[in-house]
């Protein structure tokens, strides 16, 4: 199978740029190798500011199936794993010690005016698992794609075991990737790991209260990672991100009623989210500058001029079935909300249209909302159109009301 044979979905129109280089760079990616060099999403990366890992560890671990591993300590920085099983991305929840340390990805948030009310708190990335990391970094770098030194890991204390990429000027997100042989466990090369008990309190804490309302059983592992950036970056941000991994092209659709449109990649080794993320890209139709003209909604845009391009939310798939005669996503969302966290909407969907889905209000400590998504019988998109909307349109609101409190308190 190569990459260019999946089935293309959607309705929206892309330029002859795209459709040109999305054909050339996938046909010689499979040529050279890379597409089977590089397999599954191994890890994602997120960096909160200080004395906010714990409270947002106990929140992940009662919201998600993920479990605390360990902490790893570096000079300026403690990195959380969480793990679910090894055959779903682990989550580094990395947490700066002062808040005062300067850095590479705290500078790509403070020139946002929400993003900079948390200098350190973003989402950093992927590491992405591959069978031979120096062979395909050189075929990356002979690519014009250009690498962190080893002594820049050291200094930004990241992973020693992993060729990490500089930042994208499209979505602001590194990709690393990591060599580990079929069976091996994940390892990160990095400071002294420890239990930490303060941390393992409020997992424990988290997982009681799943299995007090049963709800760990429900929830599946991440089904797809939504990206928002400027709608001049939709295309190469997408074409970026497929020549860095081995994902292909799964199709796009126009929101004209949120003058957006959303953008699907996925694995081509693996047809199972759970394996391996969707990774979604979302852009305005139009730029922020011809609002004035046209008078269009703009949320997605407005979205990334706060807080700059970056991951808006993590998906969670909830089974499919019922629990006390209600849909498992609803009773999820029941439970979620009874111990005090906020959404953004009621849950939408049905059925009968295939799917039902929610966004959480955004995580104080990380910014991200979190998606939960269930699908019906033999569903395969990621939403309905209508969905989408309602969703894209919700989201927008609270980024408002967001901009909103960061000029009262600027004032």
């Amino acid at each position: 199978m190569t990459s260019l044979s999946f089935k293309r979905h959607g309705d929206k129109q892309n330029s002859d740029f795209f459709e040109e280089y999305l054909q050339a760079l996938l046909i010689e990616r499979d040529r050279v190798g890379l597409t089977d060099m590089i397999g599954q999403i191994e890890a994602l990366m997120i960096t909160v500011d200080p004395g906010q890992a714990i409270h947002y560890i106990g929140e992940l671990c009662f919201m998600t199936p993920y479990h605390y591993l360990v902490t790893l300590e570096s000079e300026s920085h403690w990195t959380h794993v969480l793990r679910i099983n090894m055959n779903s991305p682990d989550l580094l929840i990395r947490e700066v010690k002062n808040s005062d340390t300067p850095g590479i990805f705290r500078s790509l948030n403070e020139i946002y005016p929400i993003g900079a009310n948390k200098p350190n708190s973003r989402y950093m990335g992927e590491i992405i698992r591959v069978e031979n990391m120096s062979e395909v970094t050189r075929l990356q770098q002979e690519r014009e794609f250009r690498f962190f030194s080893q002594e820049d890991l050291h200094h930004l204390e990241l992973p020693g075991n992993l060729a990490v990429s500089k930042p994208s000027p499209y979505t602001h997100n590194i990709v690393a990737y990591m060599e580990r042989p079929e069976g091996h466990s994940r390892v990160y090369s990095l400071g002294i790991s420890s239990i930490r008990n303060d941390v393992q309190e409020a997992y424990l804490s988290a997982k009681e209260l799943q299995e007090q309302f049963n709800i760990e059983g429900l929830l599946t592992p991440i089904d797809h990672l939504a990206t928002r950036v400027y709608s001049q970056n939709r295309e190469t941000a997408i074409l970026e991100w497929l020549s860095l991994t081995s994902y292909y092209y799964w199709g796009s659709y126009n929101i004209k009623d949120q003058n957006s449109s959303t953008n699907v990649t996925k694995s081509v080794h693996f047809p199972d989210e759970i394996y391996s993320p969707a990774k979604v890209f979302t852009a305005n139709n139009t730029p922020y500058f011809v609002n004035h003209l046209e008078q269009l909604p703009s949320p997605t845009e407005t979205f990334v001029r706060n807080y700059g391009p970056r991951l808006h939310h993590l998906a969670i798939g909830v089974i499919d079935g019922e629990y006390n005669g209600v849909e498992n996503i609803d009773y999820v969302v029941d439970v979620i909300a009874s111990q005090g966290k906020k959404f953004l909407l009621d849950v939408i969907g049905s059925r009968e249209e295939g799917i039902k889905q929610i966004f959480s209000s955004a995580s104080e400590h990380s910014s991200l909302i979190i998606e939960y998504v269930q699908r019906f019988g033999d569903f395969e998109g990621f939403f309905t159109k209508k969905n989408v909307a309602q969703l894209t349109h919700a989201a927008g609101v609270e980024s408002e009301l967001m901009q909103m409190q960061t000029k009262a308190m600027e004032t």
